[in-house]
C-alpha cells in the first residue's frame, strides 16, 4: 500500500477540493454529477444520478456516463496507489470492456473492490522496472439493488525512470 494513501483520501474526502479537482481535470464528469459515495483501501464506490445533462433519448442514463463512473472508481484505486510514489508511477487505461444488464434510471453506485490487487500490481511495476497491467471490475447497481452494469477497465502501471538516470 502506499505510505502517501492517507494524504491521498484526505484531499478525496473533501467535496469543494475534490469538486474542484473535477471541474479543472475531468469537466465531463464534474458535470455528469459523479459522486463518491465510499473509498478505502480496498474499495472505491462512486455514483451517478440520473438527470437533464446525463440521459440518452431512451430515458436513461447515457452510456458513457455510467462508463466514466465505473472508471472513477476504479481510478481512485489506482491514484490511490500512485500519489506521490517515488518513483513516480505512471498510469493509463488501455482497454474497457462493458456489460448493460438493465436500463440505468435513477441513482447507480459502481464500486470496484480491487483495491489489493492494484497495490500488488503497481508493487511489482516498481521491482520489476516493467510495465503491469490489471483489469479491474467495477459493478453498478441500482437503488433497487439490481445489477445494471459490468464494467472492466485494464490499466497499465509503470515506474517512471529518474531523470538522472
Amino acid at each position: 500500500m502506499n505510505p502517501k494513501f492517507n494524504e491521498f483520501k484526505k484531499l478525496v474526502a473533501s467535496p469543494i477540493k475534490f469538486r474542484m479537482f473535477m471541474l479543472s481535470k475531468l469537466p465531463a464528469a464534474f458535470f455528469a454529477g459523479l459522486t463518491i459515495e465510499a473509498f478505502n483501501e480496498v474499495h472505491s464506490a462512486v455514483s451517478v444520478k440520473q438527470k437533464w445533462f446525463n440521459k440518452n433519448p431512451f430515458g436513461s442514463i447515457y452510456f458513457a456516463v455510467l462508463t466514466m463512473a465505473a472508471e472513477m472508481s476504479t481510478g481512485l484505486l489506482s491514484m490511490s496507489n500512485t500519489y506521490k510514489r517515488n518513483p513516480a508511477i505512471s498510469m493509463l487505461v488501455v482497454n474497457t470492456q462493458a456489460f448493460f444488464y438493465k436500463k440505468a434510471t435513477g441513482k447507480i453506485i459502481f464500486t470496484c473492490k480491487d483495491g489489493n490487487a492494484i497495490s500488488a500490481t503497481i508493487e511489482d511495476a516498481i521491482s520489476s522496472g516493467e510495465g503491469k497491467a490489471i483489469a479491474c471490475t467495477s459493478v453498478g447497481i441500482n437503488e433497487a439493488g439490481e445489477k445494471v452494469a459490468e464494467i472492466i477497465c485494464t490499466w497499465s502501471f509503470k515506474a517512471k525512470k529518474s531523470p538522472l538516470n
